[in-house]
């Protein structure tokens, strides 16, 4: 009897432990967003600004990343993009006016692409057998998860006592020795000897001509921008609108005695309840149909966020809202990633999947700056909140139509 292959082998483990240092400094970055306007007097546009062009630059590298892990090897590519998220952090930290900081942003942006889900899903997945591999791109994504869960109340327990830019700094040194586990990651190539011999650009305009690929592409843009909004805003959102938190209560009497750690707190719970939603997705994406997966969970998106705005903004809803939204929050990933991967194999799945990935980062590009352009002008969120739950509906319905059925790849001539 043949022995199953093994689920956590090296490269899923440190793949796992570079995503989740990674996505935790990413998650914190709505932390920063009122210590860093009132020390300047910036206006709300501005720090948003900056973190849309993070979330676009991110956007434009993931492919860039994904082929360079395709051409020169998956580890150069990591090691490209955790040195450019140290450098831009860094720097990022001495920026003292917003156009320096809005600029600087693009290399935060492009090492998220260089040690986000792009090179690392593509490695992870290359890697797994057939069996496994629906649940290791799950564990993979929940990683991320993972780093979300102790990144914003990490940062917030820092600005306690350190400034901003020293936080700043810290988060650098954490990308940087996060690098030093890349020894153990050597993935084998698992794809198939057509595909190994079928060049880029015949994959590239097989999927460029497939309806199929394009509803990915189009689906994909609300779960950016919910995401990245959310991120970016939620804490803000909380602090400034949320009901007060009273004393005696079971929020008080567990440490949360203000709206702003609140915030931090929901953003984290946000990543808790997703390590449970994501593991699952992949579980479900082995057995069922992702199409279908992927519309039911925007529709949930869909109705939570709808179902929080209309009524009243309290500590319990914020914690209710985290946990359903949460639930649902990067379940999309896995499915999205190895829907792609069924469809158009595993050769050049970075590249693939990053160019999908692309309109997700179009959607948190203009998910941010929308809601920091928004807020300037009405003085709350409700409008660009509202916006948000039409592209989820959007997202739920483009899907249907997709066509699952793995398309032939042609015998090599």
């Amino acid at each position: 009897m043949q022995a199953r292959p093994p689920l956590f082998t090296p490269v899923l483990i440190v793949g796992c432990l570079i995503i989740m240092l990674s996505f935790a400094v990413r998650a914190s970055f709505g932390v920063f967003q009122i210590p860093i306007a009132e020390e300047f007097g910036w206006l709300r546009t501005e720090f948003s600004l900056a973190i849309a062009i993070q979330n676009l630059a991110w956007g434009i590298g993931q492919p860039l990343f994904g082929a360079l892990g395709e051409k020169l090897g998956d580890r150069v590519a990591i090691v490209a993009g955790g040195l450019i998220y140290a450098v831009g952090l860094v720097l990022s930290s001495m920026a003292v006016t917003p156009e320096a900081h809005q600029m600087l942003e693009v290399l935060v942006g492009f090492g998220i692409a260089g040690t986000g889900f792009g090179v690392i899903l593509a490695v992870v997945g290359r890697a797994s057998s057939d069996e496994n591999r629906s649940m290791s791109l799950a564990i993979a994504t929940a990683a991320g998860s993972a780093g979300q869960v102790f990144g914003a109340p990490l940062a917030e327990w820092m600005l306690g006592f350190l400034a901003w830019q020293s936080v700043f700094l810290v988060f650098a040194a954490v990308i940087l020795a996060s690098l030093l586990t890349l020894p153990l990651m050597r993935a084998p190539a698992l794809a198939s000897r057509a595909e190994l011999e079928e060049s880029m650009g015949t994959i590239l305009a097989r999927a460029f001509r497939d309806p199929s690929y394009t509803l990915i592409f189009l689906g994909f843009f609300s779960c950016g921008y919910q995401l990245a909004f959310i991120t970016a805003h939620f804490p803000a959102l909380v602090t400034e609108m949320c009901g007060p938190i009273l004393p005696g209560g079971v929020l008080h009497s567990i440490g949360i005695t203000t709206t702003s750690a609140l915030g931090a707190i929901a953003i984290s719970l946000i990543g808790l309840a997703n390590i449970a939603g994501t593991l699952t997705a992949g579980w479900l994406g082995k057995r069922y149909s992702r199409k279908y997966l992927l519309a039911g969970i925007y529709t949930g998106r869909t109705l939570i966020a709808a179902m929080f705005i209309v009524f009243p903004i309290t500590p319990e809803t914020v914690l209710l809202f985290s946990v359903g939204m949460g639930s649902l929050w990067l379940a999309t990933v896995p499915l999205t990633s190895g829907l792609v991967a069924h469809l158009y194999g595993l050769r050049y799945m970075g590249t693939l999947y990053g160019i999908v990935f692309f309109s997700h980062q179009l959607g948190s590009f203009l998910g941010v700056w929308l809601g920091g352009r928004m807020y300037d002008v009405y003085g709350d969120y409700t409008m660009v909140w509202w916006i948000g739950v039409g592209v989820g509906a959007f997202s739920a319905i483009v899907h249907l139509p997709i066509r699952e059925n793995r398309a032939p790849v042609p015998a090599p001539v």
